[in-house]
């Protein structure tokens, strides 16, 4: 008789790493705000004049929405592959495969992008101007950049998140400040620029019109797109079923809250004239503000935009990297990207592979052109809606037996994810429309007869398609995964070798309960790991 040997338990991601203001913190920075700000604030202004605050009011609304859903959908299953395994379970493997694709390709294109202007307004805040205007000087720092955060990742979460807490208040202090200098300015006459007492009316968003609205709206969608990344941290966060939804929602208020005030004090002081004539310069004009608003202080926020982007860089891997863990450990990828570091209980692998990918995207992207690296970041406005809207789809379909338990129920996990998701799909087709002309790209050049931006979010869902078909030829493991309903916090989560804290015993709020009889196992069929 041969004696079973016992098998070694699957190393699984570090529990409690992190709690709530560690996660908010995460949440706004992967937004990376002083960046998103100096990146579209011109653009926005040049579509919408004045009411360019009523734009980041209304782009704040399918972002609530869609918090919303995650909040839910981590609650019934706090996965950190998110989107990929809350769409697996409710709208099937294809879908969810293509959304998890659609996560990882964003923090491919963006990511190297991040890290480079952090590098370059680092430079200048330091005032080492011939730096930053040397290619071959910024091009290097940044990859040392994107290799240093990478390992940061690997090799310590809580340190990471201690980052993230210190960079998240420098950031927010200095675009507060800058924001409050720039009003007083405007109130007392003593502006520099063709400065415009603010108004209420400046918070309608339809006062531009609509097809100006529409364009200002998808960039709005661009500044808020990241503070899932709380979520994707829900196995390594104290309370994993509600401290990442509620950090997830948190960050889009906060975000809601510096992005008016800061949109207010810019369309103020300069007006829309000057906006409007930067626009393209798109970092640079944030930079000539803030020599206008605050004379030799400017540094402050040349230094706001650069632990902006520093701290995006490294939560910007985040989701990535686990929702490639998260594919593995499904069998939708291979298994080397599951395997989890021994020590630090980090997706090491995945980490390195979003790291490196990143990198080599970078550095080709960089020997096109310059227009290209701003094209690819442009193609990122639909991989982000089309991966948000499959997740409010998702959240309405995967909790469809509990819409009937109650108001709050059928507005905030029913009602208000399928909203987010048609007003996010209403701008994906919009994207799609506006990119097709090559002369809404950047520098006006043409790919194949189409904007550029529009040919590389097709061709990475091109590759994403072909992967996924050869994945299942390899392995159709995956692919033998039903949808299933999950009934709701209370009920059996699936099993993948991750550990849970309260997770599925926690008590729902009154109002949302389901029947007992509505409630089905999450587990689908073909799904493996070690149970917890």
């Amino acid at each position: 008789m041969v004696e079973d040997t016992p098998r070694t338990p699957a190393a699984t991601l570090k529990p409690n790493a992190i709690g709530f203001v560690d996660a908010l913190a995460i949440g706004l920075n992967a937004t990376s705000p002083a960046y998103s700000l100096a990146a579209v604030i011109g653009p926005i202004v040049a579509l919408v004049g004045v009411h360019a605050p009523g734009v980041m009011l209304a782009s704040f609304v399918p972002m609530v929405l869609i918090a919303s859903a995650f909040y839910y959908l981590n609650r019934a299953d706090p996965d950190c592959g998110t989107t990929f395994s809350w769409v697996t379970r409710a709208l099937g493997p294809t879908a969810g495969w293509l959304g998890g694709w659609a996560i990882t390709m964003t923090g491919v294109l963006v990511v190297g992008s991040l890290a480079d202007v952090a590098v370059n307004f680092g430079l200048l805040a330091v005032g080492l101007d011939d730096w930053a205007a040397n290619t071959l000087v910024r091009q290097s720092l940044t990859v040392l950049l994107i290799v240093a955060m990478a390992a940061l990742c690997v090799r310590d979460t809580r340190a990471a998140a201690r980052l993230q807490n210190v960079l998240v208040l420098l950031q927010t202090v200095c675009l507060f400040v800058f924001a409050a200098v720039a009003l007083h300015k405007v109130l007392s006459g003593t502006g520099s620029l063709d400065s415009v007492r603010p108004e209420a009316g400046w918070l309608n968003p339809f006062g531009a019109g609509g097809t100006a609205l529409t364009g200002g709206l998808l960039l709005g969608v661009f500044v808020y797109w990241g503070w899932e990344s709380a979520v994707n941290l829900s196995e390594e966060t104290t309370d994993p079923s509600s401290t990442p939804g509620k950090a997830g929602i948190w960050s889009t208020v906060v975000l809601l809250a510096t992005y008016v005030s800061v949109a207010f004090a810019v369309v103020a002081f300069a007006g829309t004239g000057y906006l409007g004539a930067h626009a393209d310069e798109e970092e640079a004009v944030f930079a000539s503000l803030a020599r206008e608003v605050l004379g030799g202080w400017d540094w402050i926020v040349l230094l706001a935009v650069a632990t902006s982007a520093l701290a995006s860089t490294q939560t910007t891997i985040i989701p990535a990297s686990r929702t490639a863990l998260s594919m593995a450990r499904r069998h939708a990828l291979p298994s080397r990207f599951g395997r989890i570091h021994g020590r630090y209980r980090t997706p090491a692998v995945s980490t390195w592979w979003v790291a490196g990918t990143a990198t080599v995207w970078y550095l080709l992207i960089h020997r096109i052109s310059e227009n290209a690296l701003a094209d690819s970041l442009t193609a990122l406005s639909l991989l982000i809606a089309f991966y948000y809207a499959l997740t409010g789809i998702a959240c309405a379909v995967y909790h469809r037996r509990r819409l009937t338990a109650g108001v709050r129920a059928f507005l905030f996990i029913g009602a208000g994810p399928v909203i987010g998701a048609a007003m996010l799909t209403w701008l994906l087709v919009e994207a799609v429309a506006d990119m097709a002309d090559p002369t809404n790209s950047a520098g006006g050049t043409t790919w194949f007869g189409l904007g550029p931006p529009l040919v590389i979010a097709l061709g990475l869902s091109l590759v994403g398609i072909v992967v996924m078909l050869a994945r299942r030829a390899v392995s159709g493991t995956f692919w033998t995964e039903r949808p299933g309903v999950h009934g709701g916090p209370d009920a059996p989560a699936a099993t993948d070798g991750r550990q849970d804290g309260k997770g599925a015993g926690e008590p729902e709020p009154e109002g949302d309960a389901e029947p007992e009889g509505n409630r089905v196992a999450a587990r689908p069929a073909g799904r493996s790991g070690q149970s917890r």
